[in-house]
């Protein structure tokens, strides 16, 4: 049986395609850019890979027409203040093009949309799943609401907000009632549905027993951690406010604290749990989802996250685009180091931003992250989802993953941060010496002046950075 899996490098994406590879499915990847689709090496020789953009008509017809089954996993919410245009328009040609095709079946994940007044982001999802049911083919489609999981943006959100916060004064919108699901209870419901006609040309909510209210669930995450804390709700916060509290205290991007707090306002509660009958699932509970999250994490096991999304930085690009750096019109800080132990500071290299920090000066570092989040940027809170790997397209605190050979001695980063300008990062290790090299391309006069403000600093972080990383000594600061 032939699979089309559309946002295979986004968050639950990843998450399903070893299911399908181990369930003997033939698997074709639909995505957008190949440059930041990294499977792991035990699944690339089961599948096949498709670089298609769903707002280009002409470039669908790559998707195979003897396709059984796909799965409609995109989303842009966050990118573009006109998302729910660039969602319909998706839709209706990935809909045309499936429809060409002998697909008999396509699974969407969408949002539970039960109220009558709904946010733009769920009314988006809900005009989405109208395009896709004019198909000619059977739609099976999933409402969930908060998804708890390792990496899930839900779940890093109330992550920050407990772990940093032990007395909070909060929007009204923390007492909206909605029913949570454990991203491992979505994946069994996105596998378990595979051509099974009782979910043909339906729309089913799915979530635990469990119905809280935004702040019964972080009372109960703070329970989990062992963490007592307060909250108290006041109805004096206004959308814009909220939005602005969301975004300085956790590490998600303005435009995606704005429209998560527009949808908390609306109850996300399913209609019933029939599909727990049809498909034999009954999900776990809220906690247990919370218990099985930290579970990841504490083994490091993080198998996405949505930091790595672009939405968390609110760009949309190609990293085929940037993968070159410029020379011409450029500032550079270029450093050389002899290295001790080449091993050592290339395993210093692949664990370097997160919880490892920057290894000399971290709090310019931790300052610089804190003016980005002043000026909109996405400050440092992101980290990184893995401690030990990095992949191309991972976010790395204010920084995105160009490039990563670890036998090749080579990680290149391209800047987030709010800069007048665009920067690169690069460690290269050649016959045991490190290259270090930052690269700074001025926008105007504005950037030009940027770089010689903080070009001084410059010489503090770099040159103390390529010391730590190319000596043996512990770089524990």
């Amino acid at each position: 049986m032939k699979i089309l899996l559309t946002g295979a490098t986004g968050y639950i994406g990843k998450r399903i395609l070893p299911i399908l590879v181990n369930k003997g499915y033939d698997v074709v990847c639909c995505v957008r850019d190949k440059s930041r689709f990294n499977p792991p090496q035990s699944l690339e020789n089961k599948i096949s890979v498709i670089e298609v953009d769903l707002l280009d008509p002409i470039g669908l017809s790559q998707i195979p027409t003897d396709i059984d089954v796909a799965y409609y996993l995109v989303h842009s919410m966050a990118i573009s203040d006109n998302y729910k245009s660039l969602e319909q328009e998706s839709a209706i040609n990935f809909r045309d093009r499936l429809s060409k095709t002998n697909v008999k079946q396509v699974i969407y994940l969408s949002g539970i949309v039960n109220e009558s007044n709904l946010s733009k982001h769920l009314l988006s999802r809900k005009i989405v799943e109208e395009e896709l049911e004019r198909g000619n083919y059977n739609l099976t489609c999933f409402r969930a609401g908060i998804i708890v999981g390792s990496g899930s943006a839900s779940f890093e959100i109330m992550r920050d907000l407990v772990e940093k916060l032990p007395i909070m004064i909060t929007p009204k919108w923390l007492l909206t009632k909605c029913q949570p699901i454990g991203v491992s209870d979505v994946q069994t419901f996105l596998t378990k549905c595979i051509l099974n006609e009782d979910t043909f040309n339906r729309n089913f909510d799915i979530g635990c027993d469990d119905v809280l209210s935004y702040r019964e669930m972080l009372l109960d995450f703070a329970k989990i951690r062992n963490l007592k804390r307060r909250i108290w709700t006041i109805p004096l916060m206004t959308p814009k406010l909220s939005s602005y509290w969301l975004y300085f205290v956790t590490s998600t991007s303005y435009k995606l604290a704005k429209s998560l707090v527009e949808s908390m306002k609306v109850e996300v509660v399913c209609r019933n749990n029939e599909i727990n009958q049809i498909l034999g699932v009954q999900p776990i509970s809220y906690k247990e989802a919370l218990t099985k999250a930290f579970d990841r994490i504490d083994n490091n096991d993080i198998a996405s996250s949505w930091k790595d999304s672009y939405s968390s930085s609110e760009i949309s690009m190609n990293i085929s685009e940037f993968i070159s750096v410029p020379v011409f019109g450029c500032f550079r800080d270029a450093r050389i180091e002899e290295v001790e132990n080449h091993n050592s500071s290339i395993e210093k290299i692949w664990s370097i931003g997160g919880e490892s920090g920057w290894y000399y000066g971290n709090w310019l570092w931790r300052t610089r992250g804190v003016l980005d989040k002043l000026f909109g940027g996405v400050g440092l809170r992101r980290g990184r989802t893995n401690q030990k790997t990095i992949s191309v397209g991972d976010s790395l605190d204010f920084w995105r993953v160009l490039y990563a050979n670890k036998k090749e001695g080579r990680l290149l980063l391209f800047a987030e941060m709010k800069l007048p300008g665009e920067a690169w990062l690069e460690f290269k290790i050649i016959d045991g010496k490190l290259f270090q090299t930052a690269t700074f391309r001025p926008l105007g006069l504005a950037g030009r002046l940027y770089w010689y403000a903080v070009y001084p600093f410059h010489g503090i972080l770099f040159k103390g950075m390529i010391k730590k990383i190319s000596k043996t000594a512990d770089i524990s600061t």
